[in-house]
This record gives structure tokens, C-alpha cells and sequence, in this order.
């Protein structure tokens, strides 16, 4: 019998700003799905009222569009398993629930906190699983109704079977749990609210997926999960138990998993500075995946190509901020000029921007682009590259000054006029003028041309020098210089 085809989910709940582990989640089942010419479900997870918000919801949208994982059922886009928003389909878990307890698959617990916790408290102190034990499985009516005279409330638990549940995990093998490790558990709270026990499993089943590709923080749940789905088919709601694959950890500083407090683990940190969705991508596809041993960059085609689940490293995955640049910039690089130029717009203007919108020259830009685009690791960088392009000033950095402007730099700045003023106005004789001015004074190139640097454009390190005064123009190189001269004397 044929395989269905793939279906798989990305479901997170809108809670604060996206997280790279999410979207390397995210990723890992968009590629899966592409790879296999599957379906991508794009599910949201929002039962939880006192966490969720409108504002992150939408955030999770934009990002998934900007970073273009497109989806092929869920929100504004619709499908057969509508809707695709948790919040929305309670009557669906409570028709599930109903049915669960009706079977026997599932029982009311009356057990107070209280009473669980000093069940614990022994169960511990005996050397014995301190999980449910079970209390509430097999209450006669006449239990039950004499709880309920007390007043008691109850949550419903799922009766867990008897013995052990084996499963082949895509990335990590074969698991087998025993059942003293997995005991009973809630799927409904007291108030009738479903919890994510519950929803989640149903959703998958009810949306027929057949891969569920998710975190390594998950993986403790996936017994109770098969449990679930198995009682589910037998009713009829599911078709199968989906493959369980769980994606390695990513981890920070200190050996510790990333966390959304983590400064670096936001997306909308990459977004403003100015990543690449492409670049950003590929180097969180690196995150426990590689396309080949001598390989870091590639396309997003190329990823979707290659991609294996079964290729999928186990072991934790650092994120590693300077190889993120790295291989952003070579995305950079991959652009043609053009589409280099467009992409800087944003950090060409307000906010980013600090000279007058009129003083902006877009046909300077345009020259000093080739060059800018060797230099830049993320987008933001091209605004201090090219600022004393556009500000009647050099951004003023003493550090630079202090590194630059040695004793006899005044008399070298001199003499680097002089040459200047009487040279053709194009890289290769600026060269030559400073060159020649800097064997007057007994220095090479890269000391003569230090001081003139930071005279012009403020800092000691920055775009091809040379080029630089092409563009910037013989009258405000002279008249920059004149001013280092002038600070100088002072």
C-alpha cells in the first residue's frame, strides 16, 4: 500500500516575539514538505487566553511571509480542515473528550492538589514514580456521585495503557517508554477547558497529518500522544499515528537552550539589521542539518532539494551569531547590484538614516554600491558606510582620530592636499597623490593614507579609500581636510 501523501504542521502559539528555534522549526517542516511536495499546515496554537495576543499572531504571519515559508493550509489561506485557529474549534475537543470517556479511554478525576501532592510526597519518600497514581481510574457510580456531593470538581484524565509504547523516532531511533513512566494524564481541566494534551493530538488527527517534525522538548510527550492517537483511531477520529521526528536543542551561551530572553534568540532582531531571509534561512537550516561536509551556502531550492529529515544530527545545535553573519554576507554578495541597491532602502532613510532626506544623492549611491556590497555583513551596515557620503560633516570618532592622527600626521595631510588638488579626479591618480605624499614623509600606503581617511570620512576603517574620493568629489575631500588641519593646529 502507498504511502499518503506528507502533510505536516508548524503551530505555535502567539506569544511574544518569534523565535529562531520556532522558525528553525518552522523551516525544518517547510522544507520537509517541499521536499516531498507535501502540504504545509499552518496551525495556531491560542487557547491559552491569558498568554496569547492579537499583536503576536500577526507578527507570526508577517514573519512567516517575510521569510517566505509559504503555507499551503491555515491562515488567510484557508482549507479543507477549517479553522485553523485553536481558539475556534473548542466544540470539536469537546465532542473528542466526550467521546473519549464514553469509550472508557478516558475517566473523571476528583483528586484535590492537595491529595496528589501528598501522594507525591510519598510516592517519592518510598523510592516509587511520583507521577498519578491512578487513584480515580475505576470510582463505581456511587463514587463518583458522592464526590460530586461534596462539591468536588473533576478534570478528565486519559487512561493510559498497561504496557510499554515503542516508536521509531526520525531523528533519534528507536525509544521505548515503560508505563511506570508515563501515567495517566489531564486532557480536560475542571472548568471544561481543553488543554494542549488534548487539542493537540486531535487537531493532528483531525487534519490527517502524517509527520510531526518539533522540538526535543517534546519528546517526553510523545508516548502519551501514540496512546492517544491509538484510541482515537479506534474510534474513528484518526487514520493512523503520524511519525514522530524531534529536532535537536538549539543552544546559547553557557551550554544553556536558547530562550526567548535570550537578546539573540528574536527574529525581528534579524529583520532589523538587516538580514537576508535567504541568508538567515540557510544558516538556521545548519542547526542540526548540513547539505555536505564542505558546504555552508546554498539556496533555498538547494535546501529544499537536499533536505532529509533522516539527516537530522541529534546532538544539540549552538547558534553562533558570527557564522549567522558570515554566511549572510555571502548572500549579500550572491546579489546583483541592483537588487543590492533596492534592499539598502530602508536604512537609507528615517530612522536609520542620520543626514538630511535632501542631502541623500541617489546617483552617489548607486556608484559607491559595487563597493559597498563587498563590505557589509547585514544591510543596517551600509548606512555608517556611505553616512559621509551624505552629511555635510565626518561622523566625529575620536577613537578613530586619536588611531589615526599621530605626531606628523598634520604635516603628511599637508602634503597629501597638495598632491590631491593637482591630481585627475579618479581612484587610480588618488592613489598615486597619496602614495607619492606618503614616500615624502617616509611612510607606505597603508600609514599615509590613515590620516586622510579619518580627515575625510571619519573613521579608520570603511570602503575602498580611493573610491571613496572618486565619488565624494575633489571640492569636499579638500574641504574635509582642510578641517582635520584646522582641528589639528587647535
Amino acid at each position: 500500500m502507498a504511502n499518503p501523501p506528507v502533510r505536516v504542521r508548524f503551530c505555535p502559539s502567539p506569544t511574544g516575539n518569534p523565535h529562531v528555534g520556532l522558525v528553525r522549526t518552522a523551516l525544518f517542516n517547510w522544507a520537509f514538505a517541499r521536499h516531498h511536495q507535501g502540504t504545509l499546515v499552518f496551525r495556531i496554537e491560542d487557547t491559552d487566553a491569558a498568554r496569547d495576543s492579537e499583536e503576536s499572531y500577526r507578527q507570526l504571519l508577517d514573519s512567516m511571509r517575510w521569510l517566505g515559508l509559504d503555507w499551503d493550509e491555515g491562515p488567510e489561506v484557508g482549507g479543507p480542515h477549517e479553522p485553523y485557529r485553536q481558539s475556534q474549534r473548542m466544540d470539536l475537543y469537546k465532542d473528542v473528550a466526550d467521546k473519549l470517556l464514553d469509550a472508557g479511554h478516558a475517566y473523571p478525576c476528583y483528586c484535590t492538589t492537595e491529595e496528589l501532592d501528598a501522594r507525591r510526597d510519598a510516592a517519592r519518600a518510598a523510592g516509587k514514580p511520583s507521577g498519578y497514581d491512578g487513584h480515580c481510574r475505576d470510582l463505581s457510580d456511587e463514587q463518583k456521585a458522592a464526590y460530586e456531593a461534596e462539591g468536588r470538581t473533576s478534570i478528565v484524565r486519559f487512561r493510559m495503557p498497561d504496557e510499554a509504547i515503542t516508536f521509531t523516532d526520525l531523528v533519534r531511533g528507536d525509544i521505548t517508554v515503560q508505563p511506570e513512566n508515563v501515567p495517566d494524564y489531564g486532557i480536560v481541566r475542571a472548568n471544561g477547558a481543553p488543554l494542549y494534551t488534548l487539542v493537540n493530538p486531535v487537531d493532528d488527527a483531525l487534519m490527517e497529518i502524517t509527520h510531526v517534525l518539533r522540538g526535543e522538548d517534546l519528546l517526553s510527550s510523545t508516548p502519551r500522544q501514540i496512546a492517544l492517537y491509538r484510541a482515537l483511531t479506534e474510534l474513528g477520529i484518526a487514520k493512523s499515528t503520524p511519525a514522530f521526528g524531534h529536532l535537536p536543542y538549539v543552544m546559547g551561551e553557557g551550554n544553556k537552550k536558547l530562550s526567548k530572553r535570550d537578546p539573540q534568540a528574536s527574529l525581528n532582531l534579524y529583520r532589523e539589521r538587516g538580514f537576508l531571509p535567504e541568508g538567515l534561512l540557510n544558516y538556521l537550516s545548519l542547526l542540526g542539518w548540513s547539505i555536505a561536509e564542505d558546504r555552508d551556502i546554498f539556496g533555498r531550492d538547494e535546501l529544499v532539494a537536499a533536505f532529509d529529515i533522516a539527516d537530522v544530527n541529534a546532538n544539540p545545535a549552538r547558534f553562533d551569531l558570527k557564522k549567522a553573519e558570515h554566511i549572510n554576507a555571502e548572500h549579500l554578495r550572491m546579489l546583483d547590484v541592483k537588487t543590492f541597491t533596492e534592499a539598502c532602502g530602508p536604512w537609507l532613510k528615517a530612522p536609520f538614516a542620520p543626514w538630511a532626506p535632501e542631502a541623500f544623492d541617489a546617483e552617489q549611491f548607486a556608484e559607491i554600491a559595487p563597493h559597498a556590497q563587498t563590505r557589509v555583513t547585514v544591510l543596517s551596515d551600509i548606512t555608517a558606510n556611505v553616512d559621509f557620503l551624505f552629511l555635510d560633516e565626518p561622523v566625529e570618532d575620536e577613537a578613530s582620530w586619536a588611531k589615526a592622527m599621530k605626531e606628523g600626521s598634520d604635516a603628511l595631510l599637508v602634503t597629501a592636499r597638495a598632491e590631491l588638488t593637482a591630481a585627475e579626479w579618479n581612484a587610480e591618480a588618488l592613489k598615486t597623490a597619496v602614495l607619492t605624499a606618503g614616500e615624502k614623509h617616509g611612510l607606505k600606503l597603508g600609514k599615509a593614507q590613515a590620516p586622510v581617511r579619518v580627515a575625510v570620512t571619519g573613521r579608520t576603517v570603511g570602503l575602498p579609500l580611493f573610491e571613496s574620493l572618486e565619488i565624494l568629489g575633489r571640492e569636499k575631500t579638500i574641504a574635509r581636510i582642510d578641517a582635520a588641519l584646522a582641528k589639528l593646529a587647535a
